[in-house]
């Protein structure tokens, strides 16, 4: 289908696919925690500078976590070796021009075991619209001290390219390195960002909302999805549907009127159509809907279709919004726990279908009748889900 074609078509790392932080096989590890690498010669898309420094924040993630350590050295043999090449290069592995396979790495080992080759045909960058030299080489790095390809789309070893900002070890890459190598001798041990899973009975969200008669899910960095056609859910970045959207979102509402969706975050928001932001977004929501100052966020919300009312959950209380007239009803905020009997004091996300609202708190969902004002059923959060109860 048209989902699978697009996965097909993202750029990808170079080594074969293999199962979820399955470590490569025969277990190849580095015998020794001082390892050193080189750089043997520098790609003209960017400072020297900046290369130097990619490569080296890539090998400190996996520092911060294993014991390991690692020394740049100029010249001569360097346990993990490090250049830009295109095509043939003479390893049985070549690059087949820009897009594509955008890297790989060698497991370790002696000879070219550990070495890490970045295809030249690519244009490298430091920014995140296009290939960041910071992320692929920490994801080839992970090949080059032991680790295979993950199947957690949040890990940072998962095989295909992802156009997002930020680059950290997710908890899978951090499971998987620290099998071959152990903990950090910090005493601190981080902890990488878990990739929720849809049927996790202690799921909850962050914002949810209708869109064009699906309803979205968002968690973190991941937003979930049902397909009626397709019995798994949907789960990727934000960044893949749209990319100038902030990670973390906090509240979200469709205006169907418009056929837009408002996504919320701290005191500002942003407004799309389909896929596309629209123009001279984030605005701030005290010019725009008239919010207190002491309004810093919204916790959630919701638009009726039939009346362009939208309501504003923010801590125990809730505004009223006349979307036609572009203000705040008279008489808000009200107490939610008043007009919103059962449901709590706090709202966490929330949305509208066939006329019911279905407050989100914790792993709870609530679907409320706004005519009779009462609790129709209580269900676990992610019963959109249709997991098997166990």
């Amino acid at each position: 289908d048209a989902e699978t074609l697009k996965v097909m078509k993202q750029p990808r790392c170079g080594v074969p696919d293999v199962a979820q932080f399955v470590l490569t096989e025969g277990n190849p590890r580095w015998e020794q925690t001082h390892l050193t690498y080189r750089i043997e010669n520098y790609t003209p898309d960017l400072p020297r500078a900046d290369v130097d420094h990619a490569i080296e924040k890539a090998f400190q993630l996996w520092s911060n976590v294993t014991p390991l350590t690692f020394t740049k050295v100029s010249e001569g043999q360097a346990d993990i070796m490090i250049s830009f090449v295109r095509g043939d290069h003479r390893d049985n592995s070549p690059f087949d021009g820009p897009g594509g396979n955008l890297a790989h790495a060698c497991q370790p080992g002696p000879g070219i075991g550990g070495d890490a080759h970045f295809d030249e045909d690519e244009r490298w960058t430091n920014n995140f619209r296009e290939y960041n030299l910071h992320r692929v080489a920490a994801h080839e790095l992970g090949h080059s001290l032991g680790l295979s390809h993950s199947t957690d789309i949040g890990a940072l070893m998962y095989p295909s390219y992802t156009f997002s900002g930020d680059v950290q070890l997710a908890q899978d890459d951090i499971d998987g390195i620290q099998a071959i190598y152990g903990r950090s001798q910090n005493p601190v041990q981080p902890i990488g960002p878990q990739t929720p899973k849809a049927c996790d009975s202690k799921l909850t969200f962050d914002a949810i909302t209708t869109i064009r008669g699906e309803v979205m899910f968002f968690k973190d960095r991941f937003y979930m999805r049902t397909n009626p056609f397709y019995p798994e859910v949907e789960l990727n970045f934000i960044s893949v549907f749209w990319p100038q959207l902030p990670n973390g979102l906090e509240a979200a509402y469709e205006f169907a009127d418009r056929d837009e969706v408002r996504f919320f975050k701290g005191n500002k928001y942003w407004a799309v159509q389909g896929q596309n932001v629209l123009h001279g977004y984030p605005k701030d929501i005290y010019s725009s809907f008239g919010f207190p100052r002491t309004v810093k966020h919204i916790d959630a919300a919701l638009s009726e279709e039939n009346t362009g009312k939208t309501y504003f959950f923010v801590a125990n209380k809730y505004w009223r919004y006349d979307e036609y007239k572009r203000s705040m009803d008279p008489g808000y905020p009200k107490m939610i726990a008043h007009d919103f009997p059962g449901i709590g004091h706090k709202v966490d996300a929330v949305f509208m279908k066939d006329g019911f609202f279905y407050f989100f708190h914790g792993t709870r969902q609530y679907k409320f009748d706004p005519k009779t004002k009462r609790i129709l059923t209580l269900q676990k959060a992610n019963s959109w889900f249709n997991c098997r109860k166990n």
